[in-house]
């Protein structure tokens, strides 16, 4: 599968002040960022992929742009897609990735 490279290039922008804990993995026939080696967000096709902590997963999943992970047919657990409607949102859903790696940490 390809990934949206301007989606990519925008993550990344995001991701600098993490620069050297960052590594950049080819997973879910897209293109993942691990933070400290745990996936927070990548790219998939021209959706993200956040990883979410469980206690806002539901809150996440009501938004009309988010829906569960399910690429092999089961949604996977605290994994989202989410459709990127605006370049400010992708802030967000970087945070929330890197919180949910940070609290795997350890």
């Amino acid at each position: 599968m390809a990934y949206n490279q301007k989606l990519a290039d925008k993550i990344r922008e995001h991701l600098l002040i993490y620069s050297d804990d960052i590594i950049e993995k080819k997973m879910f026939g897209g293109l993942s960022f691990l933070y400290k080696g745990k996936m927070s967000v990548g790219v998939m096709g021209n959706e993200m992929a956040v990883r979410v902590i469980a206690s806002k997963m539901d809150g996440e999943l009501e938004k009309h742009n988010v829906r569960p992970m399910d690429f092999t047919n089961k949604p996977m657990k605290e994994f989202l897609y989410v459709e990127v409607e605006d370049a400010k949102d992708i802030l967000y859903w970087v945070d929330l990735g890197i919180e949910h790696a940070k609290s795997n940490l350890k």
